[in-house]
């Protein structure tokens, strides 16, 4: 399942574990062609014409996008791509890569993973990611995004933008073409999102596989104010974004959810 150039996944992890957690503006790593070519196509060509029809509509101020998280609606090889990537071998990969001393977990569920879609005008605006699993009741850590875009171009925006601390600047931009992977550690300070509106001249859709990887427990230091939250949308300089606000109580705590 894996590319000509990267078999030996605990050499790869080894190679690059310093260059991943010194990556700004928070650790992470981007790997182009990281999959079997072959692999890869029969994914980007077998994903769903009517995402809408089958998977999530997620329409309001904050994102315009497409999901489904259902494993048993997936292509064939799609559902043989997660379970490789759920695997120990790769599993080990994204311990010893990452830094995270914590026993990464799968997900079974998909919770909020699957299949992504951003059709024409839609976005997903700077946020940082829900912290714990619902059903599982554990500490999300690790994002592994799979874009399946072929020939795609800064200039049809939909450019993974990662921002810093403050949210004063954007330090980063990753195009989202096929056989493209980003791994990033996710806390409730890791900035991210594609927040400008698909424009390509085609109405091309941007594709991309998520997945979401967890651990039972986590250093206090990745999170705000010890408390538990959704997604968390983020307002950039010098734009109309709104953040998100309201809180809700879960497992006996409050956490972050957003407004809508």
């Amino acid at each position: 399942y894996l590319g000509q150039n990267y078999k030996n996944l605990s050499e790869i992890a080894e190679k690059n574990a310093l260059t991943y957690l010194e990556n700004k503006p928070f650790p992470h790593i981007v790997f182009d062609n990281f999959f079997d070519e072959n692999l890869i196509n029969d994914i980007k060509n077998n994903f769903p014409v009517d995402l809408n029809k089958t998977g999530h509509i997620h329409e309001n101020e904050r994102e315009k996008k497409l999901a489904l998280d259902k494993y048993d609606k997936l292509s064939k090889n799609a559902q043989f791509l997660i379970n490789q990537l759920n695997s120990y071998e790769f599993i080990s990969f994204l311990n010893k890569i990452s830094g995270i001393e914590e026993p990464l977990i799968p997900d079974p569920y998909l919770e909020g993973g699957g299949y992504h879609e951003l059709k024409d005008g839609g976005f997903l605006n700077v946020h940082t990611d829900f912290n714990l699993h619902r059903k599982m009741n554990l500490d999300r850590r690790l994002n592994v995004l799979i874009y399946l875009n072929e020939n795609w171009k800064e200039e049809f925006v939909g450019s993974l933008e990662l921002w810093d601390n403050d949210m004063k600047n954007c330090v980063k931009k990753i195009v989202p073409n096929l056989n493209k992977i980003v791994i990033f550690n996710t806390n409730d300070f890791s900035y991210h999102g594609n927040p400008e509106k698909i424009n390509h001249p085609n109405k091309i859709s941007r594709k991309s596989i998520a997945l979401y990887y967890y651990s039972n427990g986590r250093p206090k230091t990745e999170l705000r104010n010890d408390a538990f939250q959704s997604t968390v949308f983020m307002k950039r300089p010098g734009t109309k974004d709104r953040a998100s606000s309201q809180f809700k109580k879960i497992f006996g705590k409050f956490y972050l959810r957003t407004k809508i």
